[in-house]
């Protein structure tokens, strides 16, 4: 098969070892019964193993010559579309599809990993679990735990709305062209840690806030969200969290406390201003 020239601007790399894309697709385990979403199809390495299964597939892909050649190669068996992942609503995709759930996969381009990890969870009651390809460095921020050097936003954010589980590396001369890093490829179980329902914007600023400056305590690190020391004593309190720890001591769960707390607190200030 002759390859696709690949496009720098869309990081594509594409996925030529039959026997890593066979075992991706194994641990996958597609069944008849599943409605697939697979993003970037590329050559399709994955797509003809995926179609085989049984399952409703979709594939959505910017590139108008991948998706052409996903189009002649597979027909009406497949839904391609042909769309930037970031722009398309997986709430209408699924109720298109007449799905309750989707399932996710793809060898995902590494330059907008984060903005596509984000846009899955930012629509995650729609997903059972996605199985995605990164570059290693980012798939060990995903699990990363408290108290260790690649534990920040990524991995707060990915272990409160899914449970992820690193499966195996993929060396580079799997693809073409060769990319200068590893990859490796990772399974989200999408689920929602207790008490992040209705509080999801406030958690999302206070991470953000308390890994922009990670080094300092969290007193001085949230410091812009909790501009007195009024302020820092109730949220602290409240939430049982010593203000002297820093963002990287914190589990998911504790952030998930100190998140509740600063919303309250939010809603309590504007009833006083209302008043």
């Amino acid at each position: 098969m002759e390859h696709i020239t690949p496009k720098k601007s869309l990081g594509q790399n594409f996925l030529i070892d039959r026997n890593i894309s066979a075992r991706i697709v194994r641990e996958f385990a597609p069944q008849p019964g599943d409605t697939v979403v697979e993003i970037g199809p590329g050559e399709g390495a994955l797509t003809g193993l995926l179609a085989g299964s049984g399952c409703r597939l979709a594939a959505i892909e910017v590139d108008p010559r991948a998706a052409e050649r996903i189009r002649r190669d597979y027909g009406t068996r497949i839904e391609v579309i042909e769309d930037d992942f970031l722009r398309v609503d997986l709430r209408e995709l699924a109720g298109r599809l007449r799905a309750e759930r989707i399932r996710v996969i793809g060898n995902i381009p590494y330059y907008i990993t984060s903005p596509i990890l984000f846009h899955l969870f930012d629509q995650r009651e729609m997903i059972g679990d996605a199985m995605v390809m990164m570059q290693r460095e980012v798939a060990d921020r995903l699990v990363a735990v408290p108290r260790t050097k690649d534990y920040g936003i990524l991995s707060v954010v990915t272990r409160t709305f899914a449970e992820p589980k690193r499966l195996f590396d993929v060396g580079s001369r799997c693809f073409f062209p060769p990319p200068k890093v590893t990859s490796a490829v990772v399974r989200l179980a999408f689920r929602d840690l207790e008490g992040i329902a209705g509080i999801e914007l406030q958690h999302r600023r206070i991470v953000r806030t308390a890994f922009n400056q990670r080094r300092k305590t969290l007193r001085n690190s949230l410091a812009q969200l909790l501009t007195t020391q009024e302020q820092r004593d109730r949220v602290f309190g409240q939430a049982g969290i010593a203000p002297t720890r820093r963002p990287e001591e914190l589990s998911p769960a504790e952030f998930i406390r100190l998140a509740r707390v600063y919303a309250d607190a939010q809603q309590s200030g504007e009833r006083d201003q209302d008043t």
